[in-house]
Parts: C-alpha cells; sequence; structure tokens
C-alpha cells in the first residue's frame, strides 16, 4: 500500500463489465472497509491511461470485440506491466483472465497477442460452449475452500510450465482443456472463468487479494453470513443432477 490507502483499480468497466463482474471490486471495497481500511476506488475508462500506482487492480468479462480492443489498449498503454512489476495484484476473470495470457483468438479470428502476464494461451473450441455452474477445489497451497462461480465461454485455455491452475473442477468444464484445471495464477496475477461475481461467491478470495496487498498473513474477522448464505445455495444448485 502507498499512503496508509488502499487502492482499487476497476479496468475498463465501458468495455469489460458484461456479466455483473463489477460485482467483484465492490466485495473487495467493503471487505476492506469492514476491516478498517481506507480505500480509494477508481474506474478507469479504456480512453484513460492505467495508473501505476494502484494495489489491486481487477477485470471482468466481455464480448469478443470489446476484449479486443481492451487488449489493444491494453498493450498500447503498458502500466498494467509496469503496475505488476511494481508488487500489484491483478485478479480477471473470462476475458479478461484471456487477455492476461499470451495470446487469445480474437472477434475477427485471428490470434490475438495478449499482455504475458499469465503463462497461458487460449485457442477457440470447436464443441459446445463451456456453460454452467462449477464446483471445483482450489490449489491448497492457497488454503481457501472450495471454489464456485458460473462459466459462459468457447475458450480453451492452456497453461504452460510457469502457471498453477487456480482450481481442479468437481463440476463444470473450467478451463476447457479436458485436464480438469480451472484458471491459472502465479504469485500476485489471478485468472479465472468464473462468473457469479466469483468475489460474492467466493469472499476468502477476495480477502486473499487483501492479504497479498497488505503483506499480511490474517485479516480481522468480519460478517460472513450473507455470504455464506449465497456459497451454500449455490453450491447445492450446481450439486444437483441435470
Amino acid at each position: 500500500m502507498s499512503d496508509n490507502q488502499l487502492r482499487v483499480v476497476w479496468i475498463y468497466p465501458d468495455l469489460l463489465s458484461t456479466y455483473g463482474d463489477q460485482g467483484n471490486v465492490l466485495v473487495v471495497e467493503r471487505r476492506a472497509r469492514q476491516r478498517g481500511l481506507d480505500v480509494a476506488r477508481l474506474d478507469v475508462r479504456s480512453d484513460q491511461p492505467i495508473p501505476t500506482s494502484g494495489d489491486i487492480y481487477l477485470i471482468g468479462g466481455g464480448e469478443d470485440r470489446p476484449q479486443r480492443l481492451a487488449a489493444e489498449r491494453l498493450r498500447r498503454d503498458g502500466h498494467l506491466y509496469q503496475a505488476v512489476q511494481n508488487g500489484a495484484i491483478v485478479f480477471a476473470v473470462c476475458a479478461g483472465y484471456q487477455i492476461l495470457g499470451h495470446e487469445f483468438v480474437n472477434d475477427l479470428g485471428q490470434r490475438e497477442p495478449g499482455l504475458g502476464l499469465l503463462d497461458v494461451t487460449t485457442t477457440r473450441g470447436e464443441g459446445e460452449r463451456c456453460v454452467g455452474d462449477v464446483l471445483a477445489d482450489i490449489d491448497p497451497r492457497l488454503g481457501l475452500p472450495s471454489l464456485t462461480g458460473f462459466e459462459n465461454h468457447q475458450g480453451i485455455t492452456h497453461l504452460g510450465p510457469t502457471a498453477r491452475p487456480l482450481a481442479r473442477v468437481q463440476i463444470g468444464k473450467g478451463n476447457g482443456t479436458g485436464d480438469g484445471t480451472e484458471g491459472a495464477y502465479n504469485d500476485t496475477v489471478f485468472g479465472t472463468y468464473m462468473h457469479g461475481p466469483v468475489l460474492a461467491r467466493n469472499p476468502l478470495i477476495a480477502d486473499l487479494l487483501l492479504k497479498l496487498a497488505l503483506d499480511v498473513n490474517a485479516l480481522p474477522p468480519t460478517d460472513d453470513r450473507w455470504y455464506e448464505a449465497l456459497r451454500s445455495e449455490r453450491i447445492a444448485s450446481a450439486q444437483q443432477p441435470a
């Protein structure tokens, strides 16, 4: 953190906020404030430069053309890469997840360069879309409970040697490769296909982002009854026979 203020940056809400993923920044902001933290939230539109002084950056999902425009502008801007070099935390969903990788297939059917912040590459699947509720076991090294979310994507994301799977699916398709992986992460950059919004369904992931940004091992407890009710309802729904 800088100046004793947690700086949370929501990237390109005008392009990448199709599936309610803006809820993720609301959850991070609220859970920080519940711990008495001074939070500055900045929503950065696609015609504005990305600040390099943020602590946590969040990116949402979007349609194919807005995804291409977002990738072009983020590459041209270059500041998100610099922020990560400065130690910032990044959490991205679906289209945002693909943008963080080396490349993805854009709306023109062409290979579009990503930012290379995650060692992943995304191709376009030829079969049915990956759609539906997901239940997955998060990498034990992160010490978090099961991941619940909703996926809706055609992309197939392949992990390279320096990317760890965020989770292993019990129910759902995840990265779509058939190997059971869902999402990817390295030390400070996280990507997932999960909507929901995913941090409302999995508030302890939001707390993980806060702990990484604050460089602490624990946070003061907070009232999680609403979140746990939502988690329980969505997990039960995912476990219902199709």
